[in-house]
């Protein structure tokens, strides 16, 4: 079939014309939505060069080019290892690279009269790193924690990184080989309410409200540091955030702010000198100072105008980070960007200090990290580099069953047109950022690797379409990355997922995501301990979804209702019915699994989610034969309310619930016992 200009252009771009909906028809997309999508994107314009930005070539393919154009071109090919290779080759004919050329990334130059033109050649791996116990066929578990809800004796009102330390201490101790984290992507300290982990400022850097102040040497000498900690108005507002049920994120800024203020000043005449501190500085190049003359400029301006949102609200000349008004300020405040520079510091050596532990611990994977799908409009990503995010563009999902109307994220997608012009190395620096220190990544949304659905700015979600990546070469990076790092890969592939990347992802030995609640036969009834796939994790819940304790009693429903999320007639008494089904079927797969005594209830309706259940249910999900189970204190500890609630903005207080123990206590004789039945359970 001949497709017109605008088909043809749309398609050439990546811009799907039809998509498979959630009823499982086919559905075409609008041409205003084709125009829009191409007015964004930043598609190769003029004549094509002789070969592509860039090559990649995963394990065991062709290792060949062939260029385009007429004559006779001369190549030089310098390896990543330091190694020269030339030649000389006609248009249209093969180009065969150096046979023994080793995994990584080189530069092959083409030249022709006075033109010259650069493609980076990547060798990479066929899959992914795993860890030698997993690949002998162990079985491990671990915890799945937000780091924010956790509780103890010694932090300042949210879960830092003196607590991750503890916990991993605790869960080493009691049989576990990993905590797995949120994202710990830096955020906005200056506007701390804007507090969702998925809608991060950068996904390079970290979340400076997660030091541990009491690590802070700089702190402890600082004279008037500790006159103003010991202080009764400190106290009593230490007092406060700690006691809070949820992460009071404005008044814990605060304090953690100002007590690093305290220690910069102590620190500050060292810092010329501190030859590490200056060498993470000359790392971090100009990512880092524009990412600390964010936080800078944010901060000062957050006094003036609080009620300000994202750097689109600035006065015109502010709006990118190379603009003549910026670099005034940043020339005018180097103290100030040094001052968020040293954050940035402190924070990546807490962190790593926690990885480092986990490995004197003896655990395999220790920690794992999770890589959110983007940043936010108004972050600093998008404020530096806004050829690489298309502002005119939100990522999303079309609509569905749970949401008719589809689904807005507000965050604006990476351009694959730029990206491949990069020669990816947008994604080769994300990547690094976030397997550095850690022993599994968990990609969230990984379908993003194969398509994201962009939606026009200011349309509804309906009113998108998919545009394609280029999932080959992302995978191929992904595992030369993984494979350096010794950094395993876990795909979050929940909701729908396209065929075509299910094989893709194996193939690669990326892990998927398996669920309990969802893990369900055509019938209803649940999947049983020994059908779950080895190359999985699996888990009770997501932070997304209710707590064993909330779906157990449809919390979440009653929940959902009192939000106002169910308003079209009949939905929630639809779902509850559909609960009760879930109830009974998940006891059934218990008594059919032997995870519960043939004593016990047979019937679902009215029983109380008892400590012999919880204890059932965990049993069942430690004979998973996933290689990998995730489970979530919330369950240990019986808390039935969620840290998200998908849908919701203002509504719910997402992100903040914290748990109800600290972790000095939450490891009682019951939930010792709990851990037992894990333990035997991976190993049986």
């Amino acid at each position: 079939m001949t497709l017109n200009k605008l088909d043809q252009a749309a398609q050439d771009a990546g811009i799907a014309l039809r998509f498979i909906n959630a009823h499982g028809e086919p559905e075409t997309i609008s041409d205003a939505t084709k125009r829009a999508l191409l007015a964004v994107m930043e598609t190769p314009v003029g004549k094509a060069p002789p070969l592509p930005p860039v090559q990649v070539f995963a394990a065991r393919a062709k290792r060949q080019l062939t260029p385009q154009g007429s004559g006779s071109f001369s190549w030089q090919l310098h390896s990543e290892q330091g190694k020269s290779f030339s030649g000389e080759v006609q248009a249209g004919e093969s180009l065969t690279l150096p046979p023994r050329l080793p995994q990584g990334y080189h530069q092959l130059t083409l030249r022709k009269g006075r033109q010259q033109w650069q493609t980076r050649i990547i060798i990479a791996p066929r899959r992914c790193y795993l860890p030698a116990p997993l690949e002998q066929g162990e079985k491990r578990w671990g915890a799945l924690v937000q780091l924010y809800t956790l509780r103890s004796e010694s932090n300042w009102g949210i879960g830092d990184f003196g607590d991750l330390r503890l916990m991993l201490e605790q869960i080493a101790k009691h049989g576990g080989d990993f905590v797995g984290l949120n994202p710990l992507h830096a955020l906005y300290p200056a506007l701390p309410e804007h507090a969702s982990p998925y809608s991060p400022t950068s996904r390079r850097w970290l979340n400076v409200l997660y030091l541990d102040i009491n690590q802070v040497a700089d702190f402890q000498h600082s004279q008037d540091g500790q006159r103003w900690w010991k202080s009764a108005k400190t106290r009593k507002a230490l007092q406060q955030v700690r006691a809070s049920e949820f992460v009071d994120y404005s008044a814990v800024a605060e304090l953690k702010l100002a007590a690093l203020r305290f220690a910069w000043q102590n620190y500050q005449p060292r810092a010329a000198a501190d030859v590490e501190f200056q060498q993470f500085i000359a790392d971090g190049a100009e990512h880092l100072r524009y990412q600390a003359a964010f936080d800078g400029i944010l901060a000062e301006r957050s006094q003036q105008h609080p009620d300000e949102w994202g750097w689109a609200n600035w006065p015109e000349g502010w709006r990118n980070a190379l603009l003549p008004e910026v670099q005034q300020w940043c020339a005018a405040h180097e103290e100030e960007i040094q001052f968020w520079s040293w954050l940035q510091y402190l924070a990546q050596q807490q962190f790593a200090a926690c990885w480092q532990y986990s490995q004197q611990l003896g655990m395999a994977v220790g920690l794992y990290r999770d890589l959110a799908v983007g940043v936010a409009q108004g972050s600093a990503e998008t404020w530096q580099d806004p050829e690489l995010y298309k502002l005119g563009a939100s990522v999303g999902a079309p609509p569905d069953r749970l949401g008719p109307q589809g689904q807005n994220w507000a965050l604006p997608p990476l351009d694959p047109h730029v990206m491949r012009a990069r020669g990816y190395q947008p994604f080769i620096d994300l990547l690094r950022a976030n397997m550095r220190d850690c022993g599994a990544l968990r990609i969230d949304h990984v379908m993003a690797l194969l398509r994201l659905w962009w939606i026009p700015y200011g349309e509804s979600a309906d009113k998108g379409a998919y545009v394609a990546y280029p999932v080959n070469d992302l995978l191929a990076i992904l595992a030369l990355e993984s494979q350096r790092h010794r950094c395993m890969v876990i795909g979050e592939d929940l909701g729908t997922v396209p065929q075509e990347i299910v094989s893709l992802l194996r193939n690669s030995g990326i892990f998927s995501w398996k669920v309990l609640f969802f893990e369900q036969h055509d019938d209803g009834s649940y999947r049983q301990p020994h059908a779950y796939p080895r190359q999985s994790i699996a888990s009770a819940s997501t932070h997304d979804l209710p707590t064993l304790s909330g779906f157990w009693h449809a919390d979440d429903l009653t929940l959902g209702d009192k939000l106002g999320i169910y308003a079209r007639d009949g939905v929630l008494q639809s779902l509850q019915q559909q609960r009760v089904k879930q109830k009974q079927a998940l006891l059934d797969a218990l008594h059919q699994a032997g995870a519960l005594p043939a004593r016990s209830g047979k019937r679902a309706d009215g029983m109380a989610l008892s400590p012999a259940l919880t204890l059932a249910f965990h049993r069942y999900l430690a004979r998973t034969h996933s290689a990998l189970l995730g489970l979530q204190p919330e369950d240990w500890l019986g808390i039935s309310s969620p840290v998200n609630v998908p849908g919701t903005v203002n509504e719910y207080p997402n992100w903040r619930r914290k748990l109800n123990v600290t972790l000095e206590t939450m490891f009682t004789p019951e939930v010792q016992k709990v851990l037992k039945a894990v333990n035997e359970g991976r190993k049986a």
